[in-house]
């Protein structure tokens, strides 16, 4: 059995979404906490919803994504935990695919559909939907189960994940010290690789990922470029040397050069 963690802000429709394809999706009862990052109100219609198939972790007020993550991390009951945003639509049985893909000392990253061009080679280029109102899962569905292929290789290290609870707790979890959400996220995966973990991709399930919900005005945009900034001397301050990401399999790793 799985818990899936799935943080969610204030993107109602795109959690409700991403909590039936959950729910629907699964072949199990697994355990899916809902982490309420603030705006609970905004989002309770989608909650009570969905109350008999979720637990909901309500942190009351904005605590920020990193610290949303670790919270739902340490309210997990099964040993395998899976992190996921709101902005994710699950494939069918995403549950059993991943455990039968998990093997200890691994991270296991499904692979992902997005409608925009990305920085990962790995994923899939597929506009399906850019407004989770509209979206036609069973679509999605069909459209996933004919890409899907018995494939793994060395080259996880993004979201969506799963990892053991143990190890998760191991390496510290999210470093919550960041000035923002950026720059954590390589960080993590980092010190995953450096303790020993090996990052695994799979291709025989996607994830759908919308990529750019809320879209922030120009003024909000440069505030997010700052302390995308910030997170990185954090990181530089830190471990002495830039984060840096090698497209090729994804790694992040420091350099001294």
């Amino acid at each position: 059995m799985i818990s899936a963690i799935i943080t969610t802000y204030k993107e109602p429709e795109a959690l409700d979404l991403c909590l039936q394809s959950a729910v629907e999706g699964q072949k199990n009862q697994n355990e899916i906490i809902v982490v309420v990052d603030g705006y609970y109100d905004v989002n309770k219609k989608i909650l009570d919803k969905y109350e008999d198939h979720i637990s909901i972790l309500n942190l009351e007020e904005n605590v920020g994504m990193v610290k949303a993550m670790n919270l739902g991390h340490y309210n997990a009951t099964n040993e395998l935990v899976f992190h996921v945003q709101d902005d994710n639509v699950f494939p069918k049985n995403w549950d059993i695919i991943l455990e039968k893909n998990w093997k200890e000392g691994c991270v296991i990253t499904p692979n992902q559909i997005e409608p925009y061009p990305s920085m990962f080679p790995q994923f899939n280029i597929k506009d399906l939907g850019r407004d989770p109102k509209e979206f036609n899962l069973k679509a999605f569905w069909d459209y996933e189960s004919t890409i899907s292929k018995n494939l793994q290789e060395e080259c996880g290290s993004t979201f969506p994940f799963l990892i053991s609870k143990q190890d998760y707790l191991k390496i510290g979890g999210f470093d919550e010290s960041y000035p923002g959400p950026w720059v954590v996220d390589w960080e993590f995966f980092m010190k995953c690789k450096l303790s020993g973990l090996k990052m695994v991709r799979s291709w025989e399930l996607y994830f759908y990922h919308f990529v750019s919900l809320g879209t922030k005005s120009p003024s909000q945009l440069q505030e997010a470029k700052l302390k995308e900034e910030l997170c990185h001397k954090y990181a530089l301050y830190k471990w002495g040397a830039p984060i840096q990401h090698n497209p090729s399999d994804n790694s992040k790793f420091i350099s001294f050069n």
